[in-house]
């Protein structure tokens, strides 16, 4: 791929992303975040909130972080494929594409923040940086309490290289976690949140790419030279899936680790193709091809959402039904004078909030929507 094109694809990329983030209303959980929380997101939000009063103002530090993610994923591939340039583009283009990483960079959420700072462990990791790879760490071990899966994962590749220095940082960040009381809470009883997690995977990843996954966590698992990469992903992917057994577990916690793994799947790709005669290789890069469709319709129909929102008849159905419906029901008030409404469900109290509508019990103006 020519240098003009793959950055004419990142620069639409980034059109897109600025685009979903000043069209989309504000999440349930984003107004949540706003209103109710005191953490990193609720405040980086609050900033971006004090220099740009609007959607976009609310995400600026989430796009700002987004739009790094894909210029760290690109440093890193590079290292990564030993500069094979044509490998690095890939890599770099299927992970901008993945439904999740672009969902990220558009809302508010740690997820983006958290994946920056794994991607400069790997960096400096890779590349002998060996102190600055521990202060990645020591940062995401404040910003991130579910970071204490990515610690485990290096414990054990470190463990398994002997690596000591990394041994020996990653111990200490582990027994801080055990002592501070911190990390993921294992709780509740068996409660059937395996096949809800495992859709949220599909979706994170686009279908087909995460069949892909599991099938070169597996292969690698076999006959593979497993690295650091495979660690960190298949680790976090399988603690998640048996958490999820027993208790609901949140996507983002663990999406950041697992989204890295798109080098290892162009490298089992590429290692498949080479080894086999062109005349062979045919069904391979037709299955390629039919898979990087399916993800580029999964990043359209994320694009194109609000048409789509907009054509249903019933919308309901529409995946950012909770998304849309306070949003338009404001604008229908506006332009009908009102400024309150009767009742509001619970669950859209802090949209409602935010844009600067309430109960009519609690409005001195009594003119109801």
């Amino acid at each position: 791929m020519k240098k003009r094109g793959f950055y004419t694809l990142i620069l639409l990329y980034g059109i897109g992303v600025l685009y979903l983030a000043t069209t989309t209303p504000i999440t349930p959980h984003e107004a949540k975040y706003f209103f109710l929380d005191r953490d990193i997101t609720s405040e980086l939000m609050r900033f971006g909130w004090s220099i740009y009063p609007n959607f976009f103002g609310l995400r600026l530090v989430f796009i700002l972080f987004g739009l790094l993610s894909i210029y760290l994923y690109y440093s890193f591939s590079k290292i990564y494929f030993k500069d094979n340039l044509y490998l690095s583009q890939i890599s770099t283009l299927i992970f901008m594409l993945l439904p999740g990483i672009l969902t990220a960079s558009v809302l508010s959420n740690i997820a983006i923040v958290v994946i920056d700072f794994v991607l400069f462990f790997l960096i400096f990791y890779y590349t002998n940086q060996r102190y600055k790879a521990i202060f990645s760490l020591l940062i995401l071990f404040f910003i991130h309490q579910s970071s204490i899966i990515f610690f485990i994962a290096l414990f054990i590749f470190a463990l398994n290289k002997k690596d000591k220095l990394l041994l020996i940082s990653v111990s200490s960040f582990i027994l801080s976690f055990i002592y501070l009381a911190q990390g993921i809470e294992i709780s509740g009883r068996p409660s059937g949140h395996f096949m809800d997690i495992f859709a949220l995977y599909a979706s994170l990843f686009s279908p087909f790419v995460f069949i892909y996954f599991i099938y070169i966590i597996y292969r690698i698992f076999l006959r593979e030279e497993k690295d650091m990469i495979w660690y960190i992903s298949s680790i976090t992917f399988i603690v998640s899936m048996i958490l999820s057994i027993r208790q609901k577990i949140h996507i983002t916690d663990f999406a950041p680790y697992v989204t890295i793994s798109v080098v290892l799947m162009v490298l089992i790709y590429d290692k498949t193709l080479q080894i086999r005669l062109p005349k062979f290789q045919y069904k391979y890069k037709l299955i390629y091809k039919f898979t990087l469709a399916t993800l580029i319709i999964s990043i359209l129909v994320i694009l194109f959402n609000k048409f789509i929102f907009e054509q249903l008849e019933n919308k309901k159905r529409h995946f950012a039904y909770k998304i849309y419906y306070p949003y338009t029901e404001v604008l229908k008030m506006k332009k009908d004078g009102k400024n309150c409404i009767k009742n509001i469900q619970h669950k859209y109290i802090e949209q409602y909030r935010f844009y600067g509508v309430e109960s009519c019990k609690e409005s001195k103006k009594q003119q109801c929507f």
